[in-house]
Protein backbone atom coordinates (compact mmCIF):
# COMPACT_ATOMS: atom_id res chain seq x y z
CA UNK A 1 0.00 0.00 0.00
CA UNK A 2 1.22 3.15 -0.92
CA UNK A 3 1.65 6.39 1.61
CA UNK A 4 -1.24 8.48 2.17
CA UNK A 5 -2.17 11.92 -0.19
CA UNK A 6 -1.02 15.31 1.74
CA UNK A 7 -4.20 16.80 2.43
CA UNK A 8 -3.50 20.43 3.77
CA UNK A 9 -5.67 22.16 5.87
CA UNK A 10 -4.84 25.53 8.00
CA UNK A 11 -5.69 25.75 11.56
CA UNK A 12 -5.26 28.75 14.34
CA UNK A 13 -1.83 27.86 16.27
CA UNK A 14 -2.19 26.73 19.37
CA UNK A 15 0.87 28.07 20.71
CA UNK A 16 -1.43 31.05 21.46
CA UNK A 17 -3.14 31.41 24.89
CA UNK A 18 -6.29 32.10 23.41
CA UNK A 19 -6.14 29.57 21.05
CA UNK A 20 -5.22 26.77 23.46
CA UNK A 21 -7.98 28.46 25.54
CA UNK A 22 -10.23 27.49 22.69
CA UNK A 23 -8.90 24.54 21.85
CA UNK A 24 -9.35 23.12 25.77
CA UNK A 25 -12.66 24.83 26.36
CA UNK A 26 -14.37 21.80 24.63
CA UNK A 27 -14.26 18.85 27.40
CA UNK A 28 -13.71 15.94 24.46
CA UNK A 29 -10.90 17.82 22.88
CA UNK A 30 -9.36 18.35 26.03
CA UNK A 31 -9.75 15.02 27.53
CA UNK A 32 -8.26 13.53 23.97
CA UNK A 33 -5.56 16.18 24.31
CA UNK A 34 -4.55 15.67 28.19
CA UNK A 35 -4.58 11.36 27.87
CA UNK A 36 -2.31 11.60 24.96
CA UNK A 37 0.31 13.83 27.53
CA UNK A 38 0.15 11.71 29.89
CA UNK A 39 -0.34 8.35 28.80
CA UNK A 40 -3.38 7.44 30.57
CA UNK A 41 -7.16 8.16 29.60
CA UNK A 42 -8.98 10.89 31.43
CA UNK A 43 -12.25 9.86 32.56
CA UNK A 44 -13.31 12.80 33.60
CA UNK A 45 -12.12 16.70 33.58
CA UNK A 46 -12.61 19.63 35.62
CA UNK A 47 -10.79 22.66 33.71
CA UNK A 48 -9.66 25.67 35.92
CA UNK A 49 -8.15 28.34 33.92
CA UNK A 50 -7.02 31.21 35.32
CA UNK A 51 -6.91 34.14 33.08
CA UNK A 52 -4.70 37.26 33.27
CA UNK A 53 -6.35 39.88 30.96
CA UNK A 54 -5.30 42.99 28.74
CA UNK A 55 -7.58 45.63 27.25
CA UNK A 56 -8.10 45.99 23.43
CA UNK A 57 -10.18 48.96 22.60
CA UNK A 58 -13.39 48.52 24.48
CA UNK A 59 -13.23 44.70 24.99
CA UNK A 60 -10.74 42.41 27.86
CA UNK A 61 -8.87 40.03 26.12
CA UNK A 62 -6.97 37.06 27.45
CA UNK A 63 -3.60 38.35 27.96
CA UNK A 64 -2.10 34.93 29.27
CA UNK A 65 -3.69 31.79 31.33
CA UNK A 66 -2.32 29.70 33.86
CA UNK A 67 -4.38 26.37 32.91
CA UNK A 68 -4.69 23.72 35.65
CA UNK A 69 -7.48 20.48 35.44
CA UNK A 70 -8.44 18.16 38.02
CA UNK A 71 -8.91 14.53 36.35
CA UNK A 72 -9.88 11.64 37.02
CA UNK A 73 -7.91 8.31 35.36
CA UNK A 74 -9.58 4.53 33.99
CA UNK A 75 -8.14 3.61 37.54
CA UNK A 76 -10.20 5.81 39.97
CA UNK A 77 -7.60 7.97 40.37
CA UNK A 78 -7.52 11.88 41.23
CA UNK A 79 -4.65 13.99 40.19
CA UNK A 80 -4.26 17.99 39.34
CA UNK A 81 -2.59 18.45 36.31
CA UNK A 82 -1.41 21.87 35.64
CA UNK A 83 0.08 23.86 32.34
CA UNK A 84 1.65 26.43 31.42
CA UNK A 85 2.28 27.96 27.66
CA UNK A 86 5.44 30.13 26.63
CA UNK A 87 5.93 31.57 23.42
CA UNK A 88 9.18 32.86 23.60
CA UNK A 89 11.74 32.93 26.22
CA UNK A 90 11.34 36.05 28.87
CA UNK A 91 13.68 36.63 31.94
CA UNK A 92 10.57 36.38 34.29
CA UNK A 93 9.60 32.41 33.16
CA UNK A 94 11.00 30.27 35.67
CA UNK A 95 9.94 32.26 38.58
CA UNK A 96 6.48 32.99 36.93
CA UNK A 97 6.41 28.77 37.03
CA UNK A 98 7.21 28.43 40.47
CA UNK A 99 5.15 31.23 41.63
CA UNK A 100 2.33 29.05 40.20
CA UNK A 101 3.36 25.96 40.57
CA UNK A 102 3.49 27.19 44.79
CA UNK A 103 -0.05 28.70 44.30
CA UNK A 104 -1.76 25.28 43.48
CA UNK A 105 0.27 23.12 45.94
CA UNK A 106 -1.57 25.90 48.22
CA UNK A 107 -4.46 26.40 47.35
CA UNK A 108 -7.46 24.83 49.38
CA UNK A 109 -8.92 24.02 46.18
CA UNK A 110 -6.60 21.03 45.73
CA UNK A 111 -7.73 19.04 47.99
CA UNK A 112 -10.24 16.31 48.05
CA UNK A 113 -11.90 14.54 51.02
CA UNK A 114 -11.70 10.81 51.38
CA UNK A 115 -13.31 8.22 53.92
CA UNK A 116 -11.32 6.75 55.76
CA UNK A 117 -11.98 3.04 58.30
CA UNK A 118 -13.19 5.64 61.19
CA UNK A 119 -13.35 9.51 59.96
CA UNK A 120 -13.37 11.41 56.56
CA UNK A 121 -9.71 13.20 55.98
CA UNK A 122 -8.18 16.01 53.75
CA UNK A 123 -6.03 14.16 50.77
CA UNK A 124 -3.87 16.81 48.60
CA UNK A 125 -4.14 16.39 45.17
CA UNK A 126 -1.36 14.81 43.72
CA UNK A 127 0.02 17.39 40.81
CA UNK A 128 1.52 16.76 37.52
CA UNK A 129 2.81 20.16 35.93
CA UNK A 130 3.22 20.41 31.73
CA UNK A 131 5.11 23.02 30.18
CA UNK A 132 4.48 23.74 26.43
CA UNK A 133 8.00 26.26 25.32
CA UNK A 134 8.06 28.04 22.50
CA UNK A 135 11.72 28.04 22.92
CA UNK A 136 14.22 24.95 23.86
CA UNK A 137 15.98 24.39 26.75
CA UNK A 138 20.02 24.67 27.15
CA UNK A 139 20.91 21.46 26.36
CA UNK A 140 18.31 18.67 26.10
CA UNK A 141 16.90 18.56 22.42
CA UNK A 142 14.02 15.69 23.14
CA UNK A 143 10.72 17.40 21.88
CA UNK A 144 9.08 15.26 24.99
CA UNK A 145 10.56 15.16 27.91
CA UNK A 146 9.00 13.08 30.87
CA UNK A 147 10.50 14.26 34.00
CA UNK A 148 9.20 10.83 36.52
CA UNK A 149 10.14 10.45 40.11
CA UNK A 150 11.57 7.02 41.24
CA UNK A 151 11.26 5.84 44.84
CA UNK A 152 14.35 4.41 45.83
CA UNK A 153 16.17 2.14 48.70
CA UNK A 154 19.17 4.53 49.35
CA UNK A 155 21.65 1.69 50.40
CA UNK A 156 20.55 -0.85 48.00
CA UNK A 157 19.09 1.48 45.05
CA UNK A 158 16.55 -1.31 44.73
CA UNK A 159 13.43 0.78 43.31
CA UNK A 160 10.33 0.90 45.53
CA UNK A 161 7.23 0.59 43.22
CA UNK A 162 4.52 1.52 46.18
CA UNK A 163 3.43 4.90 46.07
CA UNK A 164 3.02 7.06 49.59
CA UNK A 165 0.68 9.73 50.28
CA UNK A 166 3.29 11.78 51.37
CA UNK A 167 6.01 11.44 48.96
CA UNK A 168 2.93 12.19 46.25
CA UNK A 169 1.47 15.42 47.79
CA UNK A 170 5.37 16.43 48.26
CA UNK A 171 6.88 16.12 44.98
CA UNK A 172 5.63 16.03 41.02
CA UNK A 173 6.37 14.79 37.85
CA UNK A 174 6.62 17.18 34.90
CA UNK A 175 6.46 16.93 30.91
CA UNK A 176 8.43 19.57 28.77
CA UNK A 177 7.35 19.65 25.30
CA UNK A 178 9.84 21.93 23.01
CA UNK A 179 7.59 23.32 20.17
CA UNK A 180 10.90 23.86 18.14
CA UNK A 181 11.97 19.95 18.15
CA UNK A 182 8.53 19.22 16.77
CA UNK A 183 9.47 19.53 13.16
CA UNK A 184 9.70 16.62 10.98
CA UNK A 185 9.17 14.29 14.40
CA UNK A 186 6.57 11.94 14.08
CA UNK A 187 8.33 8.82 15.55
CA UNK A 188 5.24 8.02 17.97
CA UNK A 189 1.90 8.57 18.06
CA UNK A 190 1.96 11.70 20.57
CA UNK A 191 4.87 13.07 18.48
CA UNK A 192 2.14 12.88 15.45
CA UNK A 193 -0.66 14.29 17.72
CA UNK A 194 1.86 17.33 18.75
CA UNK A 195 2.04 17.90 14.82
CA UNK A 196 -0.83 20.68 15.50
CA UNK A 197 1.81 22.76 17.42
CA UNK A 198 5.00 22.07 15.06
CA UNK A 199 5.59 26.03 13.89
CA UNK A 200 7.38 24.87 10.89
CA UNK A 201 4.15 24.76 9.19
CA UNK A 202 3.74 28.57 9.96
CA UNK A 203 1.99 30.45 7.09
CA UNK A 204 2.76 34.48 5.91
CA UNK A 205 0.59 35.00 8.62
CA UNK A 206 1.87 33.29 12.19
CA UNK A 207 -1.12 33.14 13.72
CA UNK A 208 -2.84 30.26 11.41
CA UNK A 209 -0.56 26.51 10.39
CA UNK A 210 -0.70 24.83 7.91
CA UNK A 211 -1.10 20.95 8.71
CA UNK A 212 -1.34 17.79 6.65
CA UNK A 213 -4.12 16.39 7.77
CA UNK A 214 -2.82 12.81 7.40
CA UNK A 215 -0.02 13.32 9.66
CA UNK A 216 -2.49 13.05 12.61
CA UNK A 217 -3.89 9.80 13.63
CA UNK A 218 -7.35 9.54 13.28
CA UNK A 219 -8.52 9.09 16.88
CA UNK A 220 -7.31 12.71 17.00
CA UNK A 221 -9.25 14.72 14.51
CA UNK A 222 -11.58 16.40 16.46
CA UNK A 223 -8.38 18.49 17.83
CA UNK A 224 -7.73 19.32 14.34
CA UNK A 225 -11.62 20.28 13.61
CA UNK A 226 -11.60 22.53 16.57
CA UNK A 227 -8.41 24.41 15.04
CA UNK A 228 -10.25 24.78 12.38
CA UNK A 229 -13.04 26.36 13.70
CA UNK A 230 -11.12 28.69 15.25
CA UNK A 231 -9.90 30.11 12.39
CA UNK A 232 -13.11 31.61 11.68
CA UNK A 233 -13.64 33.17 14.88
CA UNK A 234 -13.10 36.82 14.73
CA UNK A 235 -12.63 37.46 18.54
CA UNK A 236 -9.22 34.84 18.41
CA UNK A 237 -8.19 36.46 15.70
CA UNK A 238 -8.37 39.66 17.51
CA UNK A 239 -6.81 38.48 20.65
CA UNK A 240 -4.11 36.84 18.91
CA UNK A 241 -3.32 40.64 17.59
CA UNK A 242 -3.43 41.83 20.90
CA UNK A 243 -1.08 38.92 21.92
CA UNK A 244 1.74 39.90 19.74
CA UNK A 245 1.51 43.39 20.70
CA UNK A 246 1.81 42.32 24.09
CA UNK A 247 4.61 40.02 23.31
CA UNK A 248 6.50 42.72 21.66
CA UNK A 249 6.18 45.45 24.85
CA UNK A 250 7.17 42.69 27.15
CA UNK A 251 10.71 42.03 24.52
CA UNK A 252 11.05 45.59 24.44
CA UNK A 253 10.56 45.90 28.57
CA UNK A 254 12.99 43.15 28.79
CA UNK A 255 16.05 44.74 26.37
CA UNK A 256 15.26 48.10 28.15
CA UNK A 257 16.18 45.97 31.88
CA UNK A 258 19.03 44.22 30.16
CA UNK A 259 20.38 47.38 28.45
CA UNK A 260 20.05 49.06 32.25
CA UNK A 261 21.68 46.59 33.75
CA UNK A 262 24.43 46.35 31.47
CA UNK A 263 24.88 50.17 32.74
CA UNK A 264 24.77 49.60 36.20
CA UNK A 265 26.69 46.51 35.54
CA UNK A 266 29.38 49.16 34.18
CA UNK A 267 28.74 51.75 36.61
CA UNK A 268 29.11 49.56 39.38
CA UNK A 269 32.48 48.23 37.87
CA UNK A 270 33.72 51.29 37.64
CA UNK A 271 32.59 52.59 41.39
CA UNK A 272 34.59 48.91 42.10
CA UNK A 273 37.58 49.68 40.01
CA UNK A 274 38.05 53.60 42.09
CA UNK A 275 37.66 52.06 45.30
CA UNK A 276 40.20 49.52 44.40
CA UNK A 277 42.30 52.31 43.23
CA UNK A 278 41.75 54.58 46.28
CA UNK A 279 42.15 51.19 48.63
CA UNK A 280 45.93 50.64 47.12
CA UNK A 281 46.47 54.64 47.34
CA UNK A 282 45.46 54.49 50.87
CA UNK A 283 47.63 51.47 51.32
CA UNK A 284 50.65 53.26 49.69
CA UNK A 285 49.97 56.10 52.11
CA UNK A 286 50.11 53.75 55.07
CA UNK A 287 53.15 51.89 54.01
CA UNK A 288 54.99 55.31 53.29
CA UNK A 289 54.20 57.15 56.79
CA UNK A 290 55.15 53.65 58.28
CA UNK A 291 58.58 53.83 56.56
CA UNK A 292 58.85 57.75 57.16
CA UNK A 293 58.56 56.88 60.51
CA UNK A 294 61.06 53.71 60.98
CA UNK A 295 63.66 56.69 59.19
CA UNK A 296 62.91 59.36 61.64
CA UNK A 297 63.27 56.44 64.75
CA UNK A 298 66.79 55.44 62.80
CA UNK A 299 67.49 59.04 62.76
CA UNK A 300 67.06 60.14 66.39
CA UNK A 301 68.57 56.37 67.81
CA UNK A 302 71.41 57.47 65.71
CA UNK A 303 71.70 60.96 67.28
CA UNK A 304 70.93 60.48 70.87
CA UNK A 305 73.88 57.49 70.15
CA UNK A 306 76.35 59.76 68.39
CA UNK A 307 75.74 62.33 71.74
CA UNK A 308 76.14 59.56 73.96
CA UNK A 309 79.74 58.93 72.60
CA UNK A 310 80.84 62.43 73.26
CA UNK A 311 79.88 64.41 69.84
CA UNK A 312 78.72 67.76 71.05
CA UNK A 313 75.49 69.66 69.66
CA UNK A 314 76.97 71.66 66.50
CA UNK A 315 78.84 68.54 65.45
CA UNK A 316 75.85 66.41 65.19
CA UNK A 317 74.07 69.61 63.47
CA UNK A 318 76.82 69.47 60.81
CA UNK A 319 76.86 66.16 60.39
CA UNK A 320 72.88 65.51 60.19
CA UNK A 321 72.31 68.87 58.27
CA UNK A 322 69.81 70.24 60.84
CA UNK A 323 69.71 72.92 62.97
CA UNK A 324 71.04 73.02 66.41
CA UNK A 325 67.55 73.20 67.38
CA UNK A 326 66.14 70.28 65.66
CA UNK A 327 69.38 68.29 67.18
CA UNK A 328 68.46 69.75 71.01
CA UNK A 329 64.59 68.62 70.08
CA UNK A 330 65.73 65.40 69.32
CA UNK A 331 67.95 64.56 72.40
CA UNK A 332 65.13 65.92 74.58
CA UNK A 333 62.68 63.80 73.57
CA UNK A 334 64.67 60.76 74.88
CA UNK A 335 65.16 62.09 78.43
Amino acid sequence: MGSKPTVMVQIANPIYDVVFKYLMNDEKVAKLLLSAIIGKEVVSLEFRPTEHHFPVGEMLMVLRMDFSARILDENGNQELIIMELQKAKLATDIMRFRRYLGEQYGSKENVVRESGPEYTYRKALPILSIYFLGHTLDHVKAPVVRVNRIYSDAATGEQIHVKEEFIESLTHDSIIIQIPYLKNRRRTELERLLALFDQSGATDDPHFLNINENDLPEQYRPLLRRLQKAVADPIVRQTMEAEDDLMEEFKDYQRLITAKEGIIAEKEKVIFEKEQTISEKEQTISKNKQTMQKKQQQLENAIRELHAAGTDVQRLSNIFQMSVAEIKEFLEKGN
